[in-house]
């Protein structure tokens, strides 16, 4: 080979290592999430996806090189979710966004990936817009939503002799959506219901006797529960106090998730309709192989929100890898329709509208040793409690 004029041996020497080196650098990914509003999920979460960075970092990385995360809190206000959004595109240099808790945080995120033509996975935010009525190329979304979870739990519903329900649920985005399509859901099952009080309690800001009192004087034979966290501990306290579950059947979105059922200890609720983390009674060798790394790596069990987090840096990781570039436009197509395990299983984000097919686990809950936990538990894929493609088209943007 000749060398073009001027050029030594030695500069071509530094021109290829200049390449090889930008070829070994990070592959930089800008996570965001509210660590500091709900510790209880985020945390566990945090340890899930350091977990599966560990592990793929260890077998080489994506494609030789290994991946960098850059972690920022939102302190769960969308405001803060878009100026570190911002930073993480513009000044850090990263290739995807991935997390988001809170819905109205994800909406904000899609929002921004979409005016930006970031791509952005997101790890948590259930609200049924995401990916539909506000869905866009450049957002895919992990957890099952609120429409997959609602279907589950009004199948279950449905069975019950309940005609006259009540409502408890977060006044904000994931709250209202998993209310609407809870009562959607149902009707189709069971038009004789019927809805006789709700509650909308600020997320976070509960007065848990006032909201108790006003569904108890309203006399149901069920309630659907939408509240997590600590005002779920509050809500069930001064529920049993003045007597409000006594002979009433609740259902209830994500109670059976240790970080929401284990703070509650002996007070912990028995005979509740439950989507949940069943960890001490999966035995598939999927979730012991999950189970095991990450009892060794944090000599604690796992958390839905570790669940979520393992399974989201490795759908990141196996998009990179499968794109073989970090291009925007190489990340979406990689993506769509991408089968990748997780401790539940194979998933895939589905072409049509981004939605993963990760599912949840459907339940009641129970106490045991004074401690809440699930029995009666089944495993619900995501893919069967989807709308149809032609459902989809109705309620997604097209283009």
């Amino acid at each position: 080979m000749s060398l073009p004029r001027g050029l030594g041996l030695a500069a071509l020497g530094a021109i290829i290592g200049i390449g090889a080196a930008r070829a070994a650098e990070p592959i930089r990914i800008g996570e965001i999430n509210s660590y500091s509003a709900l510790p209880a999920f985020t945390v566990p979460y945090r340890k899930g996806w350091q977990l599966a960075l560990d592990e793929i970092n260890a077998a080489g990385g994506v494609n030789g090189r290994k991946i960098e995360v850059i972690s920022k809190d939102d302190g769960g206000k969308p405001g803060a979710a878009l100026t570190a959004a911002n930073e993480l595109t513009m000044q850090d240099g990263v290739v995807m966004l991935m997390g988001g808790f809170f819905s109205n945080i994800g909406l904000a995120l899609g929002d921004y990936a979409a005016h930006r033509h970031v791509f952005y996975l997101a790890g948590e935010p259930l609200t049924d817009a995401m990916v539909w009525k506000d869905g866009n190329r450049y957002t895919f979304r992990l957890r099952p939503d609120n429409y997959e979870q609602a279907a589950m739990l009004a199948d279950a519903a449905a069975k019950l002799p309940a005609k006259r329900w009540a409502s408890i649920a977060p006044n904000y985005e994931y709250g209202q959506s998993a209310v609407r399509v809870f009562k959607q859901l149902l009707a189709k099952k069971r038009p004789d219901v019927q809805w006789v009080a709700e509650q909308w309690p600020p997320q976070g800001k509960i007065d848990a006797g006032a909201v108790a009192e006003a569904i108890a004087q309203a006399k149901p034979d069920a309630i659907l529960n939408v509240t997590f966290g600590p005002d779920l501990v509050k809500l069930v306290r001064e529920g049993e106090a003045r007597g409000l579950f006594k002979g009433v059947t609740v259902v209830s979105f994500l109670t059976g998730e240790p970080e929401y059922l284990e703070p509650m200890k002996a007070e912990a609720p028995s005979g509740w309709i439950v989507t949940g983390y069943p960890w001490y009674g999966i035995d598939t060798p999927a979730h012991k192989a999950f189970l095991d790394a990450y009892e060794t790596k944090y000599h604690q069990h796992p958390y839905m929100g570790s669940v979520v987090g393992y399974t989201e840096m490795k759908v990141a990781a196996a998009i990179l890898a499968k794109a073989g570039g970090t291009e925007t436009d190489k990340l979406i197509a990689a993506a769509e329709g991408l089968s990748v395990p997780s401790p539940f299983g194979e998933i895939t984000l589905r072409k049509i509208d981004h939605q993963s097919t990760l599912g949840t686990y459907l339940g009641k809950t129970a106490l045991k040793n004074d401690s809440g936990v699930m029995v009666d538990f089944r495993y619900e894929p995501g893919q069967d409690f989807l709308p149809s493609d032609a459902e989809v088209r109705a309620m997604r943007p097209q283009g």
